[in-house]
């Protein structure tokens, strides 16, 4: 069975895209990166992510409601919210729409990849207990 997790980053920042792919690819992640909510879903249609990173806001869409989307189609998919721009409101929503975790920008790429890391294993073991 093929290890390599495929991770798709979504951001409206193309300086973060870079350094988000960057930080994923150097720990040996095959990334993929998506600028708008319509290139996101259309991504994660026709390729298999084993986690996405959304954006909250997003130009074409808000990243809770396409976070919720990706949820309806891809409930086994990891979504991990980043956000400058936090509520205990967007959090609340994100994680009612499906998120399995809520980051706060500015984040560290140690804090990123160890929740990354946890949440990937988290649904490693369960597939395997099923």
């Amino acid at each position: 069975m093929n290890n390599i997790k495929n991770i798709l980053v979504v951001d409206d920042d193309k300086a973060t895209l870079q350094i988000l792919e960057r930080i994923l690819q150097k720990q040996g992640y095959n990334v993929d990166i998506a600028e708008t909510g319509r290139e996101a879903e259309e991504k994660v249609n026709t390729k298999p992510f084993d986690l996405a990173l959304l954006d909250v806001k997003l130009p074409d869409t808000d990243g809770i409601e396409l976070l919720g989307e990706i949820h309806r189609t891809k409930p086994n998919m990891i979504k991990i919210v980043i956000t400058g721009f936090a509520s205990m409101e967007d959090g609340i929503k994100a994680m009612e729409s499906g998120a399995d975790a809520y980051l706060v920008k500015p984040v560290t790429s140690e804090e990123l990849l160890k929740v990354i890391e946890k949440k990937l294993k988290e649904r490693d073991n369960t597939e395997n207990a099923n």
